[in-house]
């Protein structure tokens, strides 16, 4: 009976933990999001994505490395950027989930990263190539942005949130909706996404 107890008050005290550890946690980094979504003449070549920071953030990137405090960040600053404040998320799928017709799609590499301040606002851009050949079918793509720790909290901007370019050969569907088929962080929430749909004219 004493050992029935133990168990049943250690389980209580794991699921307790988890719970405070849930309940207390929250992103310490907001980023509104834009995406543009680039055509080439085959289909889907990928997504220019641009993420543009709290005020927070953008002062603390400021502080360690525009080193002149001329809130211009040169080549050499955003090198450093990348290397010390933006390659770390490839180790999560740079908080980028692709899925294809609902197979995953592994973002392993970026493209032209760059970092630079608008009106003091700290703004990121990289792209991910996505290669999808267009048919006559319309072809299912959902792009989830999340960080997986929730430290950071990634939402759609409320204007202009999505784009097209090069994108006059193919019909072309977009629409901004919860992901109801992914939930992150212990089930809580379900991430935003973009659902695309694309194919040839006819």
């Amino acid at each position: 009976m004493r050992k029935k107890i133990t168990i049943i008050f250690t389980i209580s005290i794991i699921l307790l933990a988890i719970f405070c550890s849930v309940a207390l946690s929250h992103p310490h980094v907001f980023i509104a999001q834009r995406i543009k979504v680039v055509f080439d003449d085959q289909g889907l070549a990928g997504f220019n994505i641009y993420w543009t920071f709290d005020d927070m953030f953008a002062s603390m990137i400021a502080g360690d490395y525009d080193k002149n405090q001329n809130e211009v960040l040169e080549k050499s600053e955003v090198a450093l950027i990348k290397k010390e404040a933006f390659s770390y998320v490839s180790n999560y799928n740079y908080f980028t989930f692709v899925k294809i017709d609902g197979k995953l799609f592994d973002v392993k590499f970026i493209q032209d990263f760059s970092a630079e301040f608008h009106d003091k606002k700290l703004v990121y851009k990289f792209f991910i190539p996505c290669h999808v050949t267009a048919t006559s079918n319309f072809k299912h793509v959902t792009v989830a942005s999340y960080d997986p720790s929730y430290y950071s909290a990634i939402f759609f901007a409320n204007n202009g949130s999505v784009s097209l370019d090069n994108s006059e050969s193919f019909k072309v569907k977009t629409a901004i909706k919860e992901d109801k088929s992914t939930s992150i962080y212990y089930g809580q929430f379900n991430p935003w996404a973009l659902f695309l749909d694309f194919r040839t004219k006819q």
